[in-house]
This record gives structure tokens, sequence and C-alpha cells, in this order.
């Protein structure tokens, strides 16, 4: 097993899985996203950046395999992103170790590093609250919840806090401050976007970038993005929902062919552990494989 243990963090892996620990002082992002379990299947690579003060380590996942990544769209500093360590001079010896680790256990699995076409990891934990700004976000799994603060147009607050169920949400989006520029958190309600700047909208926060704080509002909009095809469908019902069409579909190979079947049952699985199936979904999806087997 390697495993490389700094005030940042700690990582482990045990051949199939990154196990990652956030340290005291990480990120407040990274301290509310918690202990992270990575396996090998998501990892499309890793690499140990040297410079004078260490370096960092970086693990790099497959496109698509992680919510909050695919809500964050590229814009997460290296303090806020949880597959970044930052690495003291006198351990960079343990990161090569730990990269040449990983990267053997890619190429004995032979672990493509393409994107995916579903989340690999389950994401936040529920409920999930962050933001700032002139507010904080809230979610169940159920519905979101906005509280507004003082700072909040009046527009806002004249009509309380803003809770709207997950089935009334089209689309979701975080963009962290930049500069003199303000982010927001949005929810695109299903009767089609808000014109109003984020300030004004009932259905968005608007962050200012005043505290590092503020960049928790990416894993409401993490765990808000996994569960949005499955809330979509619901409003199309009793069309099924596209996450359990896929998940029922007979698999690639053909029915008689035991090894693919018994692959679909772990991915069904998966699925259903990472929450993107419901108990129902997962049964039925499941006895259909077994019928086929």
């Amino acid at each position: 097993m390697a495993e490389i243990i700094q005030r940042d963090g700690t990582w482990t892996f045990d051949g199939d899985t990154v196990r990652i620990v956030p340290g005291g002082k990480a990120h407040p992002v990274r301290q509310e996203l918690g202990e992270i379990a990575v396996p090998l299947e998501a990892v499309a690579g890793v690499s140990f950046e040297p410079d004078r003060k260490g370096g960092r380590l970086r693990l790099r996942l497959r496109g698509g395999a992680c919510p909050v990544l695919r809500a964050a769209d590229g814009r997460l500093k290296d303090g806020a992103d949880p597959y970044v360590l930052t690495v003291e001079k006198d351990r960079t010896g343990v990161a090569e170790y730990f990269v040449d680790e990983v990267r053997n256990a890619l190429l004995i699995e032979q672990v493509p590093d393409t994107p995916v076409d579903r989340f690999l990891l389950p994401g936040p934990t529920l409920p999930v609250s962050g933001g700032g700004g002139d507010g904080t976000a809230s979610f169940d799994g159920e519905s979101v919840r906005l509280t507004w603060n003082w700072k909040a147009e009046e527009s806002k607050t004249a009509g309380g806090a803003s809770t709207f169920p997950l089935s009334r949400i089209a689309a979701v989006r975080w963009l962290p401050a930049i500069g003199l520029e303000n982010g927001f958190l949005r929810f695109e309600p299903v009767e089609g976007p808000v014109s109003a700047p984020p300030k004004y909208d009932p259905y968005a926060l608007d962050l200012w970038g005043m505290s590092k704080k503020e960049h928790t509002a990416v894993l409401v909009a993490a765990a808000v993005l996994m569960r949005l095809p499955r809330a979509r469908a619901a409003l199309d019902a009793p069309q099924a929902s596209p996450a359990l069409t896929k998940a029922a579909e007979p698999a690639a190979a053909p029915a008689g062919d035991h090894d693919a079947l018994l692959r679909r049952l772990r991915e069904l699985g998966e699925l259903h552990k990472a929450g993107v199936l419901t108990d129902e979904e997962f049964s039925t999806a499941k006895q259909a494989v077994l019928r086929s087997m």
C-alpha cells in the first residue's frame, strides 16, 4: 500500500482505491466534502509537479466521473481541488513512489483515460449546504432552499426564504467570483431562465468572493446536478427516467454472455449506491438483467 501524509491531507492507495482525507486546515470545500474514495476505474492519470518548496501531487479523473468537478467546470483553484495535495520538500520521494504505484495499477488493469457516461463517485453527502454573498443554499435530495441574509436585495428578502422541489429545476450552474466580477449559484427553473442579474434572481445566490467559504456553493451544485436526470423524468411520467432506461438496457454483449451481465449487475449496484437510482429503479433494472441471465 502507498501512503503519503501531509498537513494538507492524507492519500492512500491499496491497489483498487485512492482514499483522500483532507487535513485540518484544508480549504472549506475539501473540509465539507470530507473523505473521498476514488475507484481506480475513475482515474485517468496521476502526476507529481515539483517546485522549490516541494510540489503538488495531482490525481486526474476521467471526464464526467466526479460530480463536483463537473459542476466546477475547471474553475476550482488548487487549494479547493480535492484531487490536489500540497507536498512538502522532504516528502517528494514518497509522492513519486505514490505516482508509480497508481500508474502501474492503471497499466495492469488497462484503465482507459477516456470520459465516462455516468458518475463514478457519489458526490457530496446529503443534506448539503453552502454559499455566501447574499445568502445560503441547502439541498436535502428533494428540495433546494435559498435563505437570504441582511445583505440581499429587498426583491429577494420580501418573499422570505425560497424553496423549490428538484422536479422544478432544469439546470444548475456555479461560477466563482473572479477579480472584481461577482460569481453566482444559479438554478434555472423549468419555465425558463430568469433574465434578471443574480442579485435580483430569486433562484440564485450572488457570490462576492469575500471568503473561501463561498466556494462551498459548488457542492450544492454538484449534489443537484447528479440528481437532475431523475427529477426531469418525473415531469414526463409515466416515461422511465434516463438513468433507469439506461440501467435496464440489456448490456452491449449478447444476453447469453454471463460475464457481461455480471458486470452490468455491478454497475447497477454502483448507480444505486451513488444515489442515481432509487431503490425501486434499482430493483426493476436488476430483475431485467436477471431475466436475461
